[in-house]
């Protein structure tokens, strides 16, 4: 456990230009809070203590805003930017190096047993606000916008924005250590407006011309 904290705390140096020390980061963030009561939760919980697990999470949740279900799986490297209002399912499982931002759910669609939560590849980032929904994948090195919200599997280096989430880019960058530009993702509704505004002004014009010429 102790080993994962570590990376945990590397991450946030990694990824967060704020943090400034290691006392900071475990006395400020209380994304590394929630993350080290999930992992005593989680022991509880694989010992099938699922009522003392459950309490921990629940203290994690009021002192942090953060909600991990203990039966969660969460590899190493995880950062939780600010964090509030994260809701991650008991069946989901998290990779490597991923990054998740405030008011992101994992989370089911229904009252179905089992496999009812998504799957995170590595080093995958899920930006502000973002829903991803059900037993899907999420294929590492993908990027989640801001708000959207995921219903079906995405490949793996790809981005995916809007309601309901459409993968706009696919394989066309290099990915190598975390990008955080989730702010600069592209919005496929606005181009689709302005080639549409395009297409109208040029027809004006053909129109003006066609009268023009009948005068």
């Amino acid at each position: 456990m102790f080993l994962l904290l570590r990376e945990e705390i590397k991450a946030v140096f990694q990824r967060d230009p704020a943090a400034r020390s290691v006392w900071e980061i475990i006395l400020c963030y209380p994304g590394f809070h929630a993350l080290l009561t999930y992992r005593i939760a989680h022991w509880f919980y694989k010992q099938r203590l699922f009522l003392v697990a459950r309490v921990i999470s629940q203290l994690a949740r009021f002192f942090t805003g953060i909600e991990i279900h203990p039966g969660a799986k969460i590899g190493k490297g995880l950062f939780i930017d600010h964090g509030m209002g994260v809701v991650i399912g008991e069946t989901a499982e998290i990779g490597d190096n991923v990054t998740i931002y405030q008011g992101v759910t994992l989370g089911g669609t229904g009252k179905e047993k089992g496999k009812r939560h998504p799957t995170v590849g590595d080093n995958v980032i899920i930006a502000a606000g973002a829903k991803v929904l059900g037993s899907i994948t999420i294929g590492e090195n993908a990027k989640i916008g801001a708000g959207a919200v995921v219903i079906k599997s995405v490949p793996a280096n790809s981005t995916v924005v809007g309601v309901p989430g459409r993968v706009v880019i696919q394989d066309g960058v290099k990915i190598g250590l975390p990008d955080l530009e989730h702010g600069k993702l592209p919005d496929p509704i606005l181009a689709f407006c302005e080639q549409l505004q395009k297409r109208i002004e040029a027809l004006e014009i053909q129109l003006k011309a066609k009268t023009s010429s009948d005068h």
